[in-house]
């Protein structure tokens, strides 16, 4: 199926790059847009990509990983209609500009998603008719069927081979429950949705994720993690601060990248909030311990005041 294999593991992890300034919203409409999807090449083989907020606020990052035989998108982000977020078009070109690199027949995709939240598969319909594609459901039970979860999901770790570059896929649930994170050997990077991110960790069954957490920091521990990606940024550089629900201008948000020292720390803070649902403030994240009926709706009110004053004032 491949010609020229490439080896995805006798220098990994592999050297790449985070260096880059995200795209992270314009402060209203009469300011130049960003673009409706930022690419971030972190080497030859891995590409960061993030929605634009100008298009959808929960602006997530998505990642398109090639292997040998076949690459994987993981998550298609929060809109579906190409016109606004053209994704299939955008990851076409990768591929394409890929393989005019490293020619191959029958060259595959795969899409799978972190989690079955809207704003991670909402354009999952634009590869409906993409030949050589497989969508996967975002059910829970097509999750552990198609990557070959047994009877011990979800502590069982299971393998996904791209075609030399064999990724680990753990369960994650807990923020939801068809959640799974995704350690690439090849890169170092631990992707892990919205489990852990520098923002709103909701935690909806607080028992689960809490021996999510438990499993990933035993997981990275054991493996070389370079970094600690997830799918959104919600904080400022200001310790404890977080930008309010909706928000489409972020300019001073933190970077996206966290270390295994701050997995832990999320951990940690979990445990020590256990017997305590509702939001638990800390100076890289804070978590929502299954978050009551008031605590959302002091959240979507702090949003909306947030958008009212932004349509006012301009900032």
């Amino acid at each position: 199926m491949t010609d020229g294999l490439i080896d995805f593991v006798s220098a990994a992890p592999t050297t790449g790059s985070l260096d880059v300034r995200w795209i992270h919203g314009a402060p209203s409409k009469r300011h130049a847009q960003d673009p409706e999807i930022q690419v971030h090449r972190y080497d030859e083989h891995t590409v960061v990509l993030r929605q634009s907020k100008s298009v959808n606020y929960e602006a997530p990052f998505l990642y398109l990983l090639f292997g040998n035989d076949r690459a994987l998108l993981l998550d298609t982000g929060a809109t579906a209609d190409p016109r606004l977020f053209p994704l299939r078009a955008t990851v076409d070109r990768l591929i394409a500009a890929w393989l005019d690199e490293h020619p191959r027949e029958g060259y595959e995709l795969v899409i799978a998603h972190t989690h079955g939240h809207n704003d991670h598969v909402a354009a999952d319909p634009q590869f409906s008719d993409r030949p050589g594609t497989t969508v996967v459901p975002r059910e829970a039970d097509a999750v552990r069927s198609f990557f070959g979860f047994g009877d011990r999901w979800p502590a069982q770790t299971v393998t996904f081979d791209l075609g030399g570059r064999v990724l680990e896929i753990l369960g994650s649930p807990g923020h939801h429950e068809a959640a799974i994170t995704v350690y690439d050997p090849w890169t170092g990077i631990l992707l892990t949705g919205d489990t852990v991110l520098p923002g709103r960790l909701y935690a909806f069954d607080f028992p689960a994720y809490l021996a999510t957490l438990d499993r990933l920091v035993d997981f990275a521990a054991a493996r070389p993690v370079t970094h600690v990606l997830g799918c959104h940024v919600e904080m400022t550089r200001r310790p404890g601060r977080e930008y309010p629900l909706g928000a489409a201008y972020q300019p001073d948000e933190r970077a996206p990248e966290m270390t295994t020292a701050q997995l832990t720390a999320i951990r940690d803070a979990a445990a020590s909030v256990a017997g305590e649902p509702g939001v638990h403030r800390f100076d890289d994240f804070i978590i929502y311990n299954e978050p009551r009926k008031s605590d959302l709706l002091k959240l979507m009110a702090r949003g909306m005041a947030h958008r009212i004053r932004t349509s006012i004032t301009g900032h």
